[in-house]
């Protein structure tokens, strides 16, 4: 079976369950001899290295001819002596399951740690190449081979740069750059969905002049988490941060770009002093649960005009100082014991139905006739995706991990997770400090609560980027917290 044609469908997944506990080491581990920490990292480039090519974001395909910054998986390796883990953010919008997989394999291969125990996310970059096959742009076949290698690579270099460590973690809040984008409408309001179902009680991206926008139908996560790794003599190695916002854009639609991602590592990285380090300081921004919230206030009146890249400049340089911050706040531990948990879920898909199907190859054949390129309509878009999904099994599979590293714990879902799940986690876990990764070791699309579902919206609206049953979230948490438990001796 070729790679290329893992990518290319569902169907060629594997469904197995699998469940794979990683060790947990206690006090007396590495009994008569001394504890070392080790830490690696390194920053692999994944820019493109040919255009056009499809850029992962909107409804409509289009294409970057070139790179306004560059690209990279930022991978940290972390090694307590029995145990290794890798944490890898990449910069790109989602990445399919099998291209997880295979830089797994890679990476395993290179350095012998287990696929299990790497971590490896996307930061949801709207302006990177096309990792997964999302409304009307599909995966580049080239590049997913080559994003694989350069993961597996990437990591490859952090293990290889493994030093005596010290490691710490800090907690800082920025609500300043967050906003949850979905809004109730007034009473007796209601939207129609893509299906022709005036049901939506919910909008998002309601726009700042909605004069039906009633409140914010969700909370935020303001807080900044920053995980750092520094040589025994203080030099930095690493910062592994954690922010719940979607991303910014604003960016030129021909050129690719990291959005606020790339920038906040650069800032962070002067912040701290740590231009000129050897090997050079690598800063990493993993997204939280991010799936409703944005960087846009509509609370006011009007936006304020910003030129391109601007805002994103803006708003890596409110959170690099406030993981700057809590960085500068962290005390340091010489070791802490690491360990993985990775259980596989089989989830329900919701599929469309038989009338579904009749109404939707119409609306696809009507716009084919009209000499459409492209589908521009939602009901035509929304057709041709109840037509992709009748293609996907009944249920599929869904990696959850979660780490343990000391006393941090963090879990990683392949959804766009919206936050109150991860605040829940995050009041629920038995660590006292919790990160949650989303868009990581697969992509199975936005994951909102069952409440979120019912008010409708376009975060719930069915198709190749949200398709999972409406329970899944409960599912999913109620897997997450006894792994969290088991990692934490707790159980």
């Amino acid at each position: 079976m070729s790679f290329v044609n893992l990518v290319l469908g569902w169907k060629r997944i594997p469904t197995v369950c699998l469940i794979i506990i990683g060790a947990v080491l206690g006090t007396n581990s590495l009994q008569g001899a001394e504890r070392v920490f080790r830490a690696g990292a390194y920053a692999m480039e994944i820019t493109p290295p040919k255009y056009p090519i499809s850029v992962n974001g909107g409804m409509r395909d289009h294409f970057a001819t070139g790179a306004h910054d560059p690209l990279h998986a930022r991978c940290l390796v972390l090694d307590d002596g029995t145990t290794k883990i890798a944490l890898v953010a990449c910069d790109s919008c989602m990445i399919l399951r099998p291209v997880h997989d295979s830089a797994r394999e890679q990476a395993t291969k290179l350095t012998g740690i287990p696929g299990s125990n790497i971590l490896v996310s996307a930061t949801h970059t709207h302006s990177a190449p096309s990792s997964a096959n999302v409304f009307q742009s599909d995966a580049d076949p080239d590049y997913m081979i080559f994003l694989a290698e350069r993961i597996a690579a990437g990591i490859a270099k952090a293990h290889e740069q493994l030093e005596p460590a010290q490691i710490g973690w800090e907690v800082g809040e920025n609500p300043d750059q967050v906003f949850n984008r979905r809004w109730k409408l007034k009473p007796g309001v209601t939207n129609t969905d893509p299906f022709d179902r005036k049901t939506d009680v919910v909008q998002m991206n309601p726009g700042n002049g909605n004069l039906n926008k009633d409140v914010p139908a969700g909370p935020i996560d303001p807080k900044v988490t920053v995980l750092s790794v520094q040589a025994i003599d203080g030099r930095p190695i690493a910062a592994y941060a954690n922010y719940s916002l979607h991303y910014v854009g604003g960016v030129s639609g021909d050129l690719v770009s990291a959005d606020y991602y790339g920038v906040f590592a650069d800032l962070l990285t002067q912040k701290i002093g740590a231009t000129q380090v050897t090997p050079p300081f690598v800063g990493i921004m993993s997204n939280g649960t991010s799936g409703d919230i944005n960087n846009v206030n509509y609370s006011l009146a009007k936006l304020p005009s910003r030129g391109e890249f601007e805002q994103i400049r803006l708003v890596a340089e409110s959170v690099s100082q406030t993981a700057a911050d809590a960085y500068a706040k962290i005390e340091y531990q010489k070791w802490v014991p690491l360990g993985v948990a990775e259980r596989e879920l089989q989830l329900g898909v919701r599929k469309p139905d038989a009338n579904e199907i009749v109404r939707a190859e119409k609306l696809v054949a009507d716009a084919k006739a009209a000499g459409k390129d492209q589908l521009s309509t939602l009901q035509e878009i929304y057709a041709r995706e109840s037509l992709k999904l009748q293609d996907y099994p009944e249920r599929v599979p869904v990696r959850l991990q979660a780490i343990r590293i000391g006393e941090l714990g963090i879990t990683a879902i392949p959804c766009e997770v919206f936050v109150e799940i991860g605040l829940e986690l995050k009041a629920m876990s038995p660590f006292p400090t919790t990160l949650n990764v989303s868009l990581a070791n697969g992509y199975n699309g936005y994951l909102p609560t069952a409440q979120q579902h019912s008010w409708g919206g376009y975060e719930t609206w069915r198709a190749r980027s949200s398709y999972l049953e409406t329970t899944a979230a409960e599912k999913i948490t109620a897997n997450l917290l006894p792994m969290l438990l088991e990692l934490s001796g707790s159980k």
